[in-house]
């Protein structure tokens, strides 16, 4: 499949899209489906991340299934504005750009998933408006100080930093990928271009890398305030479930482990043959797992298995069906 005029996959199912929002910022995004719940689906926060990358598999799956499919580009990412007011400050600008997002589109209340950086998105804005969100749904990342940061494990690869070159893209993409087939070459042209955007696009107002880190305000008490998830994510009664894969070689399955034991009201599952970006690597899984929690708000006892359920506790009955 080659890429169209906007530098991305022509995925069948999938619509390009545009928005303005409030802050004046203009967004792009993708969909799929024209009825039904609304789906907001967050990518991950590699280099040349976006809606698309992340969910050129699930999105249409679930737009067939009776779903209205939101995969937004977050600022920095995709085809975000690459104007510098509209650069990210911090973690938290991307649940300001959430809000913005779902409130431009009408969207009051929507079912929300995310990986990686993604997941980390997902936690936040469930925990800062949970009165929007339906259900939620995890897939391999970190979910704030409800878990101490202590207790991550390093990463199974040594994963060079991003070169700027397409074939550093593609050894980037294949190291966190369990499925070699699903990093072709179109979708590190995408991927390419759509870093180097942003990359062009920055370098003028960040000389370095260091520098810009500098900007960023990790250490303001105020914001980590903010972002804290501990005796809040995990008193949330808002169903919601986590996949994370048994052979993520980036974040590996052991920080999995540590998150559930922090989180008694989510049911977790381990696919096997199942890396970072798991909706990638196991769509067979991922898609049916999506659409029944979403659909009827429990886990078929077939898919359930399928997908690794959780043995380290027992299942919450609300979530996987016990028949």
């Amino acid at each position: 499949m080659a890429l169209t005029e906007e530098g991305i996959i022509d995925v069948p199912g999938m619509a390009s899209h545009w928005i303005r929002l409030g802050s004046g910022a203009k967004a792009h995004y993708m969909t799929s489906g024209t009825t039904g719940p609304a789906v907001v689906l967050l990518h991950g926060g590699l280099p040349g991340s976006s809606g698309t990358a992340g969910w050129r598999f699930m999105a249409p799956f679930l737009g067939e299934n009776g779903f209205r499919v939101y995969c937004p580009d977050m600022p920095a990412f995709g085809l975000s504005d690459t104007a510098r007011e509209y650069w990210p400050a911090g973690v938290h600008s991307h649940v300001d750009f959430i809000q913005e997002f779902v409130t431009a589109l009408g969207l009051d209340r929507f079912h929300l998933a995310g990986n990686s950086m993604g997941c980390m998105n997902t936690t936040n804005y469930v925990v800062a408006h949970p009165e929007r969100v339906l259900s939620f749904v995890l897939i391999a990342g970190d979910v704030g100080d409800v878990v101490p940061a202590g207790k991550k494990p390093p990463a199974k690869v040594e994963l060079t930093h991003y070169d700027g070159t397409r074939e550093g893209m593609r050894r980037m993409m294949s190291a966190i990928i369990y499925r070699s087939e699903a990093v072709s070459d179109d979708v590190i042209e995408m991927r390419y271009q759509a870093g180097q955007r942003h990359f062009e696009a920055h370098k003028a107002f960040f000389p370095s890398i260091l520098q810009y880190s500098r900007t960023i305000p990790w250490k303001d008490p105020n914001i980590a305030a903010r972002l804290s998830t501990k005796g809040r994510l995990d008193k949330l009664t808002i169903p919601g479930i986590y996949l994370y894969g048994m052979d993520d070689v980036l974040t590996p399955v052991e920080w999995g482990y540590e998150q559930e034991k922090a989180l008694p009201n989510v049911q977790f599952f381990y696919p096997e043959e199942c890396g970072h970006q798991g909706q990638t690597d196991r769509p067979d899984v991922f898609n049916p797992v999506f659409l029944e929690f979403f659909r009827d708000g429990i886990v078929s006892r077939r898919t359930a298995d399928a997908a690794g359920v959780s043995k380290h506790r027992p299942e919450n009955p609300d979530l996987v069906s016990q028949e």
